[in-house]
């Protein structure tokens, strides 16, 4: 009988579809497309199933649309974007996919409570994902003649575009070439950004009520597949939700709509700051005031000054075009604070807080302050070999043993994932007052992108083989090797990594030295400029920069060419929102496209610096961001 309705329903739903969508697919079969070569069509299968590995739909439903734009509008036939729009369908039943539509309006026109709705003369492309089973003869044989990648264990996208009747019927055509390399570069980056959408204070569910996200937008570099003839190797693909906002560029920052300039053209007002001990430093003069006689922006509360006369100055020539980037950023310190750290978490004076925590002048902890500044990179005197000495004499169980993860001795032998600090701190039984994150940050940093971000390492280490990193520009992590000998824990018995740390700080007696830390984690301290040592070293699996300051430093230029040539992933964190978007602008000068947006780093330091001109959110290792990836 199971079986009997198993095939009954399976003939149902071939026939007559299921849910949210325009029903089954329609029998076009992308080897009739005009023009497409079979490796088109395979880059396009690889790309469907990456973004079904995603499930946007565990959180999407058709009422949360999208705003797209790939590339110029130049780029197009007919000088515009095909399909501006998009939605996914089968998050709350029916079949799996997405729409693009050829606007806004339309895909409100179609999107009803329960159902798509026809709408006569409405043309969209969609992509249905489909069982094996429920394809056409024509789609069923291409796949096995191409060996195409399925998406999830037994399903194939299905691409046609379909128009609605006057008389509420439907018509169904091929995509144009064209139209498949806009859907190609959609799947691309949507795959890459959707999971970065948060939900709304007020995104609570009630029944019958649309769970709705924060305003989002963001771009991507999308690298076109070698047989796709298009101008350049990259295109830049821009998700907005909700649809409509655009990028509007400002000095050397990108700026949604949403939060571009004042709508007022008058001044904002100054308010004073409280409660502050420290200097600060106004935006204008670079004059040093009292925390408590200093003044800032009242709109986006983010700008130092030492009175109105610098504000308005600083205003007219300066502020106003990014006071809404600002606003926006400020909005979200709450997010970034970590608050489930019983400890004090912002830092206004380094010796003040260790001395808070009962940590100056200890251990590893030196190298918070600038006391021992006199003390080259890697040379701090050490009194013992202790661990608990190199933790600063933190009591027993406040600090990770140098041993391996006892919760995972069971035989297995993949490396620990995780997914922030309160994973970390629970698989270590580390109460939440220890302060060790501060530290911690720059080695599980390095830890968190082998194995999350940069999937051909991850792919290397569970296979047991080795990743060879390239560790660019260290300095005060030189004395926390302690610290990196979780790297070697957590890689739990699988696989083995090499870090090379290239830079001017490695001292001269200690170049050319390695480091055995752990039995899968090694060292190497290299003295010199990367571009000049690199061709010295095997060639690496990613490369790594932290805290790396690129709008600060013009040495970049020569690593950033060098990372550009060898084509390897490359991933770099920034202390604040505002130096990832002016460390985007270098990379693009330097030929570089961030593949991988701006993200809030889940291992960044908890504890929050202050700019002595701004109070905009800083941490370290704050955010992180990558190339070629």
């Amino acid at each position: 009988m199971e079986t009997h309705l198993k095939d009954l329903f399976a003939r149902f739903q071939e026939q007559f579809g299921s849910g949210p969508g325009l029903g089954p697919s329609s029998g076009t079969c992308l080897l009739k497309v005009e023009g497409i070569a079979p490796a088109f069509i395979k880059s396009l299968f690889r790309a469907s199933a990456a973004l079904y590995r995603t499930e946007p739909w565990k959180k999407l439903r058709p009422g949360h649309l999208f705003g797209i734009r790939i590339g110029k509008d130049t780029d197009w036939s007919n000088k515009k974007q095909p399909f501006p729009c998009a939605q996914f369908v089968g998050g709350d039943g029916g079949d799996l996919g997405f729409h693009l539509f050829k606007s806004e309006q339309d895909a409100q026109k179609m999107t009803g409570v329960r159902e798509t709705i026809r709408v006569p003369n409405v043309e969209l492309l969609r992509v249905i994902f489909e069982p094996e089973s429920l394809l056409f003869p024509s789609n069923k044989r291409m796949a096995r003649s191409l060996s195409l990648e399925a998406s999830g264990p037994d399903r194939f996208p299905v691409i046609d575009v379909a128009r609605c009747t006057s008389t509420g019927g439907l018509r169904f055509r091929n995509p144009a070439l064209e139209e498949l390399r806009y859907v190609y570069a959609f799947m691309k980056a949507i795959a890459l950004v959707h999971p970065l959408l948060e939900w709304a204070n007020d995104g609570v569910g009630r029944r019958g009520r649309l769970m709705s996200f924060e305003p989002f937008i963001e771009t991507v570099d999308v690298q076109w597949p070698p047989e796709v003839a298009m101008v350049g190797d990259l295109v830049a693909v821009t998700i907005s939700h909700p649809p409509g906002q655009v990028y509007v560029e400002k000095m050397l920052v990108s700026t949604p709509q949403k939060y571009a300039e004042p709508p007022k053209e008058e001044l904002p007002p100054v308010e004073a700051l409280a409660n502050w001990t420290m200097l600060r430093k106004c935006a204008m003069c670079e004059k040093e005031v009292h925390g408590d006689q200093s003044l800032f922006c009242g709109r986006c509360r983010a700008v130092v000054y030492c009175g109105p006369v610098c504000q308005k100055q600083h205003w007219k020539e300066t502020h106003k075009s990014i006071c809404g980037l600002y606003q926006a950023m400020m909005e979200r310190e709450e997010e970034l604070a970590m608050k489930i750290f019983i400890f004090p978490c912002f830092v206004d004076h380094p010796c003040k807080w260790l001395e808070s925590v009962g940590l100056h002048q200890k251990g590893m902890w030196r190298r918070r302050c600038s006391c021992y500044s006199h003390c080259p990179f890697g040379l701090l005197p050490s009194k013992a070999s202790a661990i608990s000495e190199s933790w600063g004499s933190l009591s027993d169980g406040e600090y990770p043993p140098d041993s391996a993860f006892p919760n995972y001795l069971n035989g297995a032998s993949n490396p620990i994932l995780l997914s922030g600090w309160s994973e970390y701190y629970s698989l270590r039984s580390l109460p939440m007052t220890s302060p060790v994150a501060a530290i911690l940050s720059h080695p599980l940093t390095v830890y968190h992108i082998l194995t999350a971000l940069v999937i051909s390492s991850k792919n290397r280490l569970v296979k047991g083989k080795e990743v060879i990193v390239h560790y660019l520009g260290p300095a005060g992590e030189l004395d926390w090797m302690p610290a990196f000998s979780e790297i070697g824990h957590l890689l739990n018995g699988s696989g083995n990594i090499q870090i090379v740390m290239i830079g001017p700080e490695v001292p001269s007696n200690l170049s050319g030295t390695v480091s055995g830390i752990s039995g899968r984690l090694r060292v190497n301290l290299v003295r010199g400029i990367y571009q000049e040592q690199a061709s010295y070293l095997s060639s690496p699996h990613a490369v790594i920069a932290l805290n790396c300051g690129l709008e600060n430093y013009g040495s970049w230029g020569g690593a950033l060419l060098l990372i550009k040539l060898m084509n390897v992933p490359a991933f770099f964190t920034e202390r604040s929102e505002i130096s990832c978007a002016n460390a985007k602008h270098v990379l693009r000068g330097a030929g570089l496209h961030v593949t991988h947006p701006v993200t809030p780093n889940p291992f960044r330091s908890p504890l929050r610096d202050q700019i002595p001109s701004s109070n905009l959110p800083s941490f370290s290792n704050g955010f992180v961001f990558g190339v070629n990836t």
